[in-house]
């Protein structure tokens, strides 16, 4: 008598989908991030703004339009974003300098970074703020001296963050945003910028 032993295959572990925190979409991310492994075209994003003058040193710049995995998309609303120097450098003060901004989205980017990565973690954060800083000497944007850059010279972020993790943990998390921020990446490799002018 032949005797057929079966032996069942171990049911394939399944990975625990990892829930909302932090007010990530914490699925959606890891979902997103398996989709973009898979088809790379998908990574490819364009994201774009309008300025247009307004007198002075004010200008008011839109943001809505932008493109990405292989499709144009626009944002809920149009963010309208003002520029301006203010009284002391002979602006309106009718908004930030536009080095604010660069500090301001300096501190979204790695904001953002350290939800995410919290998130996929499943560390808990409770709060978290940034302090950015930027120094420059505005004798190079005036023309006064060719030895000093336009730009910032130094730009130093603090962070003060609070979660359900040990203090190490919370600091590699921090790490791992710095390493990952797109705009972080600008500021320290720099970019091609082209200009085009249609007058």
């Amino acid at each position: 008598m032949n005797v057929v032993t079966v032996v069942e295959a171990p049911a394939p572990k399944t990975r625990k989908e990892k829930p909302p925190l932090n007010g990530v979409n914490t699925p959606a991310l890891l979902a997103t991030i398996g989709v973009v492994a898979d088809q790379p075209t998908l990574a490819k994003f364009q994201f774009r703004s309008h300025g247009q003058w307004k007198s002075g040193t004010h200008m008011q710049g839109t943001m809505l339009g932008f493109s990405g995995a292989g499709g144009d998309h626009a944002h809920k609303f149009a963010t309208m974003a003002q520029s301006d120097h203010p009284a002391v450098l002979c602006g309106e003060d009718e908004g930030p300098t536009p080095v604010e901004w660069i500090l301001h989205g300096l501190a979204g980017c790695l904001t953002a970074g350290i939800a995410n990565i919290a998130a996929v973690r499943g560390v808990s954060l409770h709060s978290v703020e940034a302090m950015v800083e930027g120094d420059i000497d505005l004798r190079g944007i005036l023309g006064l001296s060719d030895d000093v850059r336009n730009g910032f010279s130094d730009v130093r972020v603090t962070f003060k963050v609070a979660g359900d993790a040990p203090s190490e943990t919370l600091k590699a998390i921090v790490a791992q945003a710095q390493a990952r921020s797109a705009v972080f990446d600008i500021l320290t490799n720099g970019v091609p910028v082209s200009i085009a002018v249609e007058a």
